[in-house]
């Protein structure tokens, strides 16, 4: 039984010369910020535009006082360069319990035992490849050891609606999958599901002549544990994302978020900020952490990922990840521990989830290469003109906070994102498992729908495939390399995408050129 989930639509052009006829350059054809817009990206960065187009030394340390200086397959996996001596120790305590698997409880590694009974993978590091970005199943045959399929069901009640509205539900579940497919379970529990995915190739044309073939994604669900599907369940493939700069990015003041969500009135980027339920204090929110934004801070993300992607339960998510018709989930052996002070026994305690935060926080962003090469400031220039920091905000300026993040304080910093939701058009919207395009209005992760995608950070993406050859661009995995994944973009970023079709051989080199050097 394979039921297909995700098809693309054809609306990526295969005859784009029609639509981009001259060789025009993005400078001669720039996509020209609202004012409003241009002035927020001013106010953040603290310099005028012109500035930022230029070299900039400062730039180089994408990552403030905190990046480092190594360019190899360990460039994502090493602690903040400002982490004083007397902190490594939990940096490297929590690097030991992201990447050493978990075990099925019972077990004699105790603070390591409780892995399902439903699971995706047995240890953060399997998704995350020495801290990087997962990919796609590569063939029919490959299991999916960093990409999952989030789930969700539309609204059919008015209380639903409501509470979606109210962010006071992430989502409708299935009733028997839950809202997330686990493709593992321990013996005696059925696996979910398998997950199979297909390519097709897609040529686009710029306008030049020259053909990029991008490829599209079939993915099927196979062997269902637990009945059939729902032609109306709505799935969405998520490949693993980078962990470096997560710190800093959660130091990003809420009112500098926000403020780039309501300045786009008068142009085509509406952006929006998902308001998300804190598992953690039962309080509204913003998100800025997952592909859909829907987590608040990295303590909430880790102990959901324990959760949905390995079974674990902790503190702030309790429950083991069964859902009620799941009775072998329910019934299997759990390696929770008594916590004390009332609290419900959990296999994830508050001291190791504590050492997992920080090591997730301090993961230094490398700094970046060649940033003064005439090339690459050729390629940041056509960035800017064309308008691709719309969404990709350059610079922050991070304030110093009364909290402990000491390495993060008072940082510089590059990630262009500006952590907001955009409309990436159909192509790379999810679909329902009977392949068809969801309203817009059905909400699949608080407030996010089917269409929109959270704005990713793009610091150290040029050794993305430095660090694991493997890995791939975009919420799925589709894009093997940086051009593939511009030319994906529509929706808001279609004016974007068309600019970039119009570059010549000299153009793309630039561009690529400047995504390679971050």
């Amino acid at each position: 039984m394979a039921i297909s989930a995700c098809q693309p639509s054809d609306s990526v052009s295969d005859d784009t010369s029609e639509q981009a006829s001259s060789n025009e350059s993005g400078s001669e054809n720039s996509q020209s910020l609202s004012s409003e817009h241009a002035k927020n990206i001013e106010t953040l960065a603290g310099m005028p535009m012109q500035q930022l187009v230029s070299f900039d030394p400062q730039e180089i340390k994408q990552g403030g006082d905190s990046g480092i200086s190594i360019s190899s397959a360990e460039s994502y996996s090493k602690p903040s360069s400002n982490l004083a001596a007397s902190r490594k120790g939990s940096f490297f305590i929590g690097n030991a319990f992201f990447k050493q698997p978990w075990v099925v409880a019972p077990a004699s590694t105790d603070s390591r035992d409780g892995l399902g009974a439903l699971f995706n993978v047995a240890a953060c590091q399997s998704c995350h490849v020495k801290d990087g970005r997962g990919h796609a199943p590569m063939t029919a045959d490959d299991d999916a050891d960093s990409l999952l399929i989030r789930l969700s069901m539309p609204a059919t009640t008015d209380e639903q609606r409501q509470q979606l509205k109210d962010s006071l539900i992430e989502k409708v579940a299935h009733p028997m999958y839950g809202g997330q497919l686990q493709d593992r379970g321990i013996q005696g529990v059925p696996a979910e599901a398998r997950i199979v995915v297909q390519w097709r190739d897609k040529p686009v044309t710029f306008a030049d002549g020259y053909v990029e073939t991008l490829r599209a994604p079939t993915f099927n669900l196979t062997k269902p544990g637990y009945g059939a599907f729902d032609d109306d369940m709505m799935v969405s493939p998520r490949v693993a994302l980078p962990m470096i700069g997560l710190g800093l990015l959660e130091q990003i003041p809420d009112d500098d978020i926000k403020k780039q969500a309501s300045d786009s009135s008068d142009s085509d980027i509406s952006g929006k900020f998902n308001w998300v339920m804190d598992p953690q204090t039962g309080k509204r929110a913003l998100g800025r952490f997952g592909w859909k934004a829907g987590q608040t801070k990295l303590i909430t993300q880790n102990q959901s990922a324990f959760n949905e992607d390995m079974g674990l339960t902790s503190n702030i998510r309790p429950h083991e990840s069964c859902m009620p018709t799941q009775t072998a989930c329910l019934n299997a052996a759990t390696g929770a521990d008594e916590q004390g002070n009332g609290k419900s026994p959990v296999e994830v305690n508050d001291e190791v989830a504590k050492f997992v935060e920080f090591y997730t926080r301090n993961l230094a962003v490398p700094h970046r290469r060649n940033a003064d090469d005439k090339l690459v400031l050729a390629g940041k220039k056509r960035f800017y003109d064309m308008g691709c920091q719309s969404c990709h905000t350059p610079r922050y300026q991070l304030p110093k906070t009364d909290d402990d993040h000491l390495e993060q304080h008072g940082q510089v910093i590059y990630p262009y994102t500006d952590l907001l939701l955009h409309d990436m058009g159909n192509d790379l919207a999810d679909r329902t498992i009977a392949g068809k395009l969801p309203p817009k209005d059905a909400q699949v992760e608080f407030l996010a729908n089917s269409y929109e995608w959270r704005t990713p950070a793009l610091w150290g993406v040029g050794l993305a495939q430095t660090v694991d050859p493997q890995a791939t661009f975009l919420h799925d995995g589709r894009a093997r390399t940086l051009m593939e994944a511009v030319l994906w973009h529509g929706g808001e970023a279609e004016k974007q995408k068309q600019q970039v079709l119009k570059l010549d051989k000299q153009g793309r080199a630039e561009l690529n050129a400047f995504l390679k050097s971050l």
